[in-house]
């Protein structure tokens, strides 16, 4: 429940209104104050405007690598930006099912959540447990309040310091604010090459686990080929269909 209105503040807010409100908060106004002219130059480098900012995030667990793709909205294509270490991990290779069970998410995410008070410096929420995850995890206690955030502390989170959550943090405001009100996520157990295809096949639990493994591989080499942002529509039976 809270998740859900959590999302509808989240489209009902107007952007400018979100982007000020977010600003009241200190840490954010010291993420903007050091930050902000090393983003914009680097996106100048790229030629990407950030008051038309498109983010999309991609995170690897066992690479421990997470980046960010960016474009300006009236483009097709995103290009490569950075990429920051995950500084801690916690779990193993597979999706997360239980609360408790110490995993990294795994499959196609989006933030639904901005928090400016974090206890973890500045943090950005994902929505575990998407549909697909709510067929295949424990019915009573999924888990969920997966976040990437700064520090460098996890029980299932992304964590990326504390200077590196100030630079992702400004960059997915600004897309928010330009009107990206649902900026994904898609995270892999690894990075899903053939190779990589194989020594998954060789650790897969069950069916459905590896029935996600293939379409995290769909949506992984589309947008590998063609730096467009996959379209993923979740099915009744837990599977996704990517366009």
């Amino acid at each position: 429940m809270l998740q859900n209105i959590i999302i509808i503040m989240l489209l009902i807010t107007s952007p400018g209104d979100f982007k000020n409100d977010q600003l009241k908060h200190s840490k954010v106004k010291e993420a903007y104050a050091e930050k902000l002219a090393f983003l914009e130059k680097l996106l100048k480098s790229k030629q990407i405007d950030i008051s038309k900012l498109e983010i999309y995030i991609r995170a690897f667990k066992q690479e421990g690598l997470l980046e960010v793709w960016a474009k300006n909205k009236t483009d097709q294509k995103f290009q490569f930006l950075m990429s920051y270490d995950i500084c801690r991990s916690s779990g193993n290779i597979g999706p997360k099912r239980k609360e408790g069970d110490m995993q990294v998410p795994e499959g196609y995410y989006f933030i639904n959540h901005f928090n400016p008070e974090s206890s973890y410096y500045l943090s950005l929420g994902i929505n575990y447990p998407n549909s697909s995850d709510k067929i295949f995890a424990d019915k009573n206690h999924p888990g969920g309040s997966i976040y990437i955030h700064g520090q460098c502390v996890t029980i299932g989170c992304l964590p990326i310091t504390d200077d590196k959550i100030k630079e992702l943090y400004v960059l997915a405001l600004e897309a928010r604010n330009n009107g990206q009100t649902s900026i994904p996520v898609a995270i892999f157990p690894m990075k899903m090459t053939a190779e990589n295809m194989v020594q998954l096949k060789s650790i897969s639990h069950s069916t459905d686990i590896w029935n996600l493994w293939m379409d995290l591989q769909m949506g992984y080499e589309n947008f590998e080929k063609q730096k467009i942002k996959p379209i993923i529509t979740f099915l009744n039976n837990g599977r996704h269909k990517i366009e």
